[in-house]
C-alpha cells in the first residue's frame, strides 16, 4: 500500500497528459484553419510517413451520466443521427484537400458520447462511405469502438465486424447499485455478460472494459464486486480511470451528489492499489497508467517492445504521429500542432454547412513544446526519459523541480536517464508535471485540473 504522506504531499491539482501542451495552456484561440493545414504538412515533410489516427466523436447519449467528463449532446430523438453522419464525411473532404491521396488509414476509433446510440444501418453507410475513397488494409488497421452494453445489439457488434472492427470498450465504471444510481448509470453485469460474450462469438479478438475508482458512494465492498465480475470475463485488456471530479468545468453534469459522498486521498487509493493486487493475481500486467493487459494482448506486447503509444485516444499500439479528429469537438494533432472543434453541436453543423472547418482552437507547438512533449510521452508511456545535454539550462530546471520527488524515492537519476521506479508510478503525473514549462508560475491549477492520485 502506498504511503499515506506521500499521497496527502503529492495528490495535487494537475493534468493527465494527453496532450503537451495540455489544452488550457493552448495560445491559439480562434486557430485558423489554414495555419492548421501548414503543421499537417510539416509532419508529412518531416516524418516521410503516409500512416495516420482517425478519432470520430459521436456526442449523442439518452441519458446524463453525472459522473462524465466527456462533450456529449443529451437526446433521445434518433433524427440527429442522419445529419450529423453527413457532417462528418463533409469535415472527412476538407482533409482529404490536403492530405495525399494514398494516405494509409491505420487506426479508426468510434467515441462519445455513446457510439451505440446510431442504429447499425446508419453507422454502416457512414463507415462505408468513409472508408470508400481511403486506403485502408483492415488487417493492418486497429479498428475500435467504444459501447454501452444497455444499447449495443447483435446487429452492432456483426455490423461493426464485417467492416474490420475487432476491439471494443464497454463501458461498465462500478456493478456497486448504490454508485450506479449516483451516477445514473444503471447497467447489470448480466447484460455485460451477454455482450461481452456476443462479442467473443462473433470473433472480437481484444475486448476492454472501462472501470472507475474514486466514484460517489463507492466503497471497497463496491469495487471487490466490480473487479471479481469483471475477472469473471476476463476482458483482454482493462482500463482503471481515477474519476476526475471537476464540476466547475463540466457544469451541472458532476453535481448529482454531495462532495462527502467522494471517497478521499488514501481511501480513494486504496480502492486501486487493492484492485490492482487482484487483477496482477488473474494473471493481468499494468500498463502505462491506469492500464492493465493479460500477456496475450497487443498493448502488452507493445509496452515490453517500448512501442507503446499515448495520445487523446488513450494507449495505443499504433505509434502514428497525426490523428485526425472529426465530430463535434474533437481533438486532432498534427505533432507539430492541435486544433479542436467545436463544442456546440449546432455551431459544429452551421460551420460544415457553411463550408468551413469546424476548428475553432488549438496550438502551434514552438521547438521548445516539442522536446517537453517527447520527455512527457516518454514518461506516460516507459517511465523513463532522456535528458539532451544540449538543453542545460531547461534540465537544471527539471532536475531542481524533481528534486523533493529524488528525495522520496520516487524517481533516480542515472546518467542522463529520469527513471520512475515502481513506488513513483502512482505519481507519474506528477512526475510529469515537474517537466511541464506552463505551471511555472501558474496560479490556477485547482480550476483546471482534477487530483493527481
Amino acid at each position: 500500500m502506498l504511503n499515506k504522506n506521500l499521497i496527502t504531499k503529492y495528490n495535487v491539482a494537475g493534468p493527465r497528459y494527453t496532450s503537451y501542451p495540455t489544452v488550457p495552456f493552448w495560445k491559439n484561440e480562434p486557430l485558423n484553419s489554414s495555419d492548421w493545414f501548414k503543421t499537417i504538412h510539416t509532419n508529412l515533410n518531416h516524418f516521410n510517413s503516409k500512416n495516420i489516427s482517425i478519432y470520430i466523436h459521436l456526442p449523442f447519449c439518452e441519458s446524463l451520466c453525472t459522473f462524465c467528463g466527456c462533450h456529449k449532446h443529451i437526446t433521445k430523438n434518433h433524427d440527429h443521427e442522419s445529419p450529423y453522419l453527413e457532417a462528418l464525411l463533409k469535415e472527412w473532404e476538407f482533409y482529404k484537400k490536403v492530405l495525399p491521396s494514398d494516405v494509409q488509414i491505420t487506426e479508426l476509433h468510434l467515441g462519445g458520447g455513446t457510439p451505440t446510440f446510431f442504429v447499425p444501418k446508419n453507422l454502416q453507410h457512414f463507415l462505408t462511405s468513409l472508408l470508400s475513397t481511403s486506403s485502408i488494409d483492415p488487417a493492418k488497421c486497429e479498428m475500435s469502438f467504444e459501447a454501452h452494453p444497455m444499447n449495443t445489439t447483435n446487429e452492432h457488434l456483426s455490423v461493426l465486424y464485417s467492416i474490420g472492427f475487432r476491439r471494443l470498450s464497454l463501458g461498465v465504471q462500478s456493478y456497486g447499485e448504490n454508485v450506479q444510481k449516483a451516477i445514473n448509470r444503471y447497467q447489470p453485469y448480466e447484460k455485460v455478460k451477454e455482450v461481452h460474450f456476443n462479442a467473443k462469438e462473433i470473433g472480437y479478438t481484444s475486448i476492454s472494459h472501462d472501470l472507475v475508482y474514486g466514484l460517489p458512494k463507492q466503497s471497497w465492498v463496491d469495487m471487490l464486486e466490480t473487479v471479481l465480475k469483471t475477472i469473471e470475463l476476463m476482458p483482454e485488456r482493462i482500463s482503471l480511470y481515477s474519476y476526475a471530479h471537476v464540476p466547475w468545468i463540466k457544469g451541472t453534469g458532476q453535481r448529482g451528489y454531495d462532495e462527502s459522498d467522494l471517497p478521499k486521498d488514501s481511501e480513494k487509493r486504496a480502492l486501486y492499489d487493492q484492485a490492482k493486487q487482484l487483477l496482477i493475481h488473474a494473471g493481468y500486467h499494468e500498463i502505462g497508467m491506469d492500464h492493465f493487459a493479460l500477456p496475450t494482448d497487443e498493448l502488452f506486447r507493445a509496452f515490453r517492445k517500448r512501442n507503446l503509444h499515448r495520445n487523446f485516444m488513450g494507449y495505443t499500439t499504433q505509434s502514428t504521429n497525426m490523428v485526425i479528429g472529426l465530430g463535434m469537438s474533437a481533438i486532432s494533432d498534427s505533432w507539430f500542432g492541435f486544433a479542436q472543434n467545436e463544442k456546440s453541436l449546432n455551431t459544429y453543423l452551421k460551420r460544415i454547412e457553411n463550408g468551413d472547418l469546424p476548428v475553432f482552437r488549438g496550438h502551434i507547438l514552438s521547438e521548445e513544446d516539442l522536446i517537453i512533449r517527447q520527455h512527457i510521452l516518454d514518461l506516460m508511456c516507459h517511465f523513463e526519459t532522456k535528458l539532451h545535454p544540449e538543453f542545460k539550462e531547461m534540465n537544471a530546471g527539471i532536475i531542481q523541480r524533481l528534486q523533493a520527488m529524488i528525495n522520496d524515492e520516487i524517481l533516480f537519476i542515472e546518467g542522463n536517464k529520469v527513471k520512475v521506479n515502481d513506488k513513483g508510478i502512482p505519481f507519474i503525473r506528477n512526475c510529469c508535471m515537474a517537466f511541464d514549462l506552463d505551471l511555472i508560475g501558474a496560479s490556477n491549477c485547482t480550476t483546471r485540473f482534477s487530483q493527481t492520485v
